[in-house]
């Protein structure tokens, strides 16, 4: 059986391989550790996994919702057309602070505007501006409210809209239904609410690699 090591290895090799890696991000990478922000950023093929889906989508609007170092900020918003826009959402000022720089850095502030607070504060208001329907929603922020950010996803989309949402499996814990874990259930309660939301077409996908044993849903909006 393959050891985590191995997981590390075969991510760097297909990093390396399809050149996933670039300036902007592996300097966004730096800063953010410098900032004692936490390495939990997606991967280098995570990333440009999410920059495909947008640029297959032919999203034109995204939504993010936890925005951290804007290491996904970044990959997201490459896939943009020109006009199009991202609105990424932070609870923290300070890591605010930091993926300002890092989009600024990889000229991607035209198009990126980053919102401070609580996203279940900021979505309502998004939703008062009049900044959606979203056509792609990238969910990854605390897990605890995932349930909550799935149907404000929703609210804030179209037909075709595609939602996103990363660190489901959370290595086999969410399997646990005990409620001990606020995490675990909250990532459970978002997984129930798309199996029961009939505008709503889902699916889970494992993954390995650098980030370890985890996945994610991807939740097409029908309705």
């Amino acid at each position: 059986m393959a050891s985590e090591s191995t997981w590390n290895d075969v991510d760097q090799y297909f990093t390396d391989t399809l050149g996933l890696n670039d300036p902007a991000l592996e300097a966004a990478l730096k800063s953010s550790e410098a900032a004692g922000l936490p390495p939990i950023a997606v991967s280098a093929p995570q990333g440009k996994l999410l920059q495909l889906l947008a640029v297959v989508r032919g999203a034109r609007n995204i939504l993010e919702i936890g925005t951290l170092g804007g290491y996904s900020t970044i990959a997201l918003a490459r896939a943009l057309p020109e006009g199009g826009r991202l609105v990424s959402l932070e609870f923290s000022a300070k890591h605010a602070e930091v993926a300002r720089g890092n989009i600024a850095a990889a000229g991607l502030a035209d198009r990126v505007e980053v919102r401070v607070g609580a996203a279940l504060d900021s979505l309502p208001q998004l939703q008062a501006d009049g900044l959606g329907p979203f056509d792609l929603v990238f969910i990854d922020a605390d897990k605890v409210n995932n349930a909550a950010y799935v149907r404000w996803a929703l609210e804030l989309a179209r037909p075709g809209t595609l939602i996103v949402v990363d660190n489901v499996v959370r290595d086999g814990r969410v399997l646990d239904s005990s409620g001990e874990d606020p995490s675990v259930s909250g990532t459970r309660a978002a997984l129930e609410f798309i199996a029961a939301e009939p505008r709503l077409d889902g699916t889970a996908v494992q993954t390995v690699g650098s980030k370890g044993y985890d996945g994610f849903v991807l939740a097409l909006v029908t309705g």
